[in-house]
């Protein structure tokens, strides 16, 4: 069936707009608020589109790995150098026929991209459609994961006990694995992603192509959410491959959540859904 045109949004109400989410303080030198502010709310894109990689090859090999109940996933890349799956890649030109056939005003002026293979092929299948380039920028990466990097669950515990019981007590989300990053850190890469977007970008159309960790540290600093609901939204809603999570400039100027983790270009098609389970490490 051919992709169609027509993007069925699953509408979602964000638990809060996005105001002045981007103080900081210059004698701190960090951010000291996620409280949104109608008030001074800044100039910001119009539009902001966020693209979950097709599915890779890791995703391929974490969910054998987790199946099989083995410690290592079985892959002889680096996690940048990981490219899409033949899944993958078809998930994309889906993706790219869904995007060019819709009308100038809704196709994206602007790409950026993580700079990791999997995420930079799926840009690329759809900006070669539009005639666009994807910007590279490394801070769209997704989450390192240090030591941990190609190990399940179950490796992690084997080879790093003491890690994981220590990851256990402080949980997921300010836990930085060796030689890795935490959620928080990822969240602060995010806040200078938006910095820019605001001052280079206000009033245009922007679609971001990245990684699940890094697409839920936008909806924790674009709505302001806190770890409980973060984690809730990471355990109990699947982001899916080739999925896209849009927010809109409201008529405050605030970015609001239109739709996350939409997959309906996917179901018009007979391209097959993927995602991993939330006990996953693969993004």
């Amino acid at each position: 069936m051919p992709a169609t045109c027509c993007w069925h949004r699953r509408a979602v109400r964000a638990d809060r707009t996005v105001g002045n989410c981007l103080d900081t303080d210059e004698n701190a030198g960090g951010p000291v608020s996620i409280e949104p502010s109608r008030e001074s709310a800044p100039a910001h894109v119009e539009e902001l589109v966020l693209v979950r990689h097709g599915e890779s090859l890791g995703n391929v090999a974490d969910a054998e790995a987790r199946r099989r109940g083995l410690g290592r996933l079985d892959l002889d890349t680096r996690d940048p150098d990981t490219p899409l799956s033949e899944r993958g890649r078809q998930q994309a030109d889906v993706l790219g026929r869904s995007v060019s056939a819709l009308g100038a005003d809704d196709q994206p002026e602007v790409v950026l991209s993580s700079p990791y293979a999997r995420a930079a092929q799926t840009a690329h299948v759809v900006t070669e459609r539009l005639g666009l380039r994807a910007t590279p920028d490394e801070r769209l990466r997704e989450r390192d994961l240090g030591v941990f990097d190609g190990l399940t669950g179950a490796g992690i515990r084997e080879a790093y006990p003491e890690e994981a019981e220590r990851r256990s007590r402080l949980g997921k989300f300010y836990y930085r694995p060796p030689g890795g990053e935490s959620w928080t850190d990822v969240a602060l890469r995010v806040r200078h992603v938006l910095v820019d977007l605001a001052s280079m970008y206000a009033g245009r159309r922007v679609w971001v192509f990245t990684h699940q960790a890094v697409i839920m540290s936008f909806r924790l600093v674009l709505e302001g959410l806190d770890e409980r609901r973060l984690l809730e939204l990471d355990r109990d809603e699947p982001l899916g491959n080739c999925s896209l999570t849009r927010y809109r400039r409201g008529s405050g100027g605030t970015l609001e959540l239109v739709s996350f983790a939409d997959t309906s270009h996917l179901q018009a098609s007979d391209a097959e859904e993927t995602h991993e389970s939330a006990q996953s490490e693969a993004g």
